[in-house]
């Protein structure tokens, strides 16, 4: 197994380098599922190992529906990556979420379509992971309180409406979502939560926000030049955040590093060579712990 990556930081919009980062190898790691978004970039903060992937490539070049998650969670975890905070940008859906904050969502509402693809089990390999909680509790507080020493207004909850993109939403959508008690819109937690847990990673995301959606009357539809021109102010603030999350992670005994044990049901016995090879760094706890 790979030597132990303490924390994985996947950056959105904006975000595609981690200031600090040292003694950086870039790693071009070959999947089952084709290649990552790009190179993922190991090196130490205080010491500490990190991973750095940028989402939607250096020179963001990958829609939210382009993203090869899978592809990106099965390196992270064939790395020795055990925590991964992702970074995102989001539209507010609550007028105390000001742009310019940054939240750390407790849940999730999947507005997405079918052909993200949001499971590395199947082609004989059954596995259901518990999902009522889709984020690590111990990581969440962590960034939360990260950001917050960074001197930023973070909430430290939220649901996060994951919507389909690339186009923003409509005005009635954004209502919508406003009825439903919902806090934040953005368009890539999904499947990146999914995967996570599969790969029994702890994941938390740390949102920061652009924009007021659709919804609020006092101020303009959202739009790509908003977005990205709030981002810069909220950039510098983030990587702020996560090198404070390295001087202070969770010691662990959140449940994520064994999500499978409840999960798997296909017996490890039976499943073949070819699976085996697939999944090999998802699986590859399970498989060691029976022998199988």
């Amino acid at each position: 197994m790979a030597d132990a990556i303490p924390l994985a930081v996947i950056g959105g919009s904006g975000f595609y380098d981690m200031p600090g980062l040292e003694s950086v190898e870039e790693c071009a790691v070959d999947t089952p599922f084709g290649a990552p978004s790009d190179v993922i970039r190991v090196g130490s903060i205080d010491g500490v190992r990190v991973a750095f992937l940028a989402r939607h490539g250096r020179g963001h070049r990958l829609l939210p529906t382009e993203l090869p998650q899978r592809a990106n969670f099965w390196a992270l975890k064939s790395l020795g990556v055990q925590r991964v905070l992702a970074v995102s940008a989001v539209g507010s859906l609550r007028g105390d979420y000001e742009p310019g904050h940054m939240v750390v969502p407790d849940q999730l509402i999947d507005r997405t379509r079918a052909d993200r693809p949001a499971t590395f089990f199947g082609r004989g390999v059954v596995a259901h992971v518990a999902f009522a909680d889709p984020f690590c509790a111990a990581l969440r507080e962590g960034a939360r309180a990260a950001a917050a020493a960074a001197g930023v207004q973070v909430h430290g909850s939220g649901s996060y409406v994951v919507i389909e993109g690339p186009a923003f939403g409509t005005r009635a959508e954004s209502h919508l979502y406003r009825d439903w008690g919902a806090s934040i819109v953005g368009m890539t937690a999904l499947p990146e939560a999914k995967l996570a847990r599969e790969a029994e990673l702890c994941y938390a995301i740390l949102a920061a926000v652009t924009d007021y959606d659709a919804w609020h009357e006092h101020h303009d539809a959202v739009d790509a030049a908003t977005v990205f021109a709030v981002l810069q102010k909220n950039v510098a603030a983030g990587q702020a955040a996560v090198r404070n999350l390295v001087r202070a992670l969770p010691a662990g005994g959140c449940g994520c590093a064994t999500s499978l044990d409840a999960a798997l049901v296909t017996p490890p016995a039976m499943i073949d060579e070819e699976n085996r090879k697939r999944l090999a760094p998802i699986l590859r706890r399970r498989l060691e712990e029976v022998g199988a």
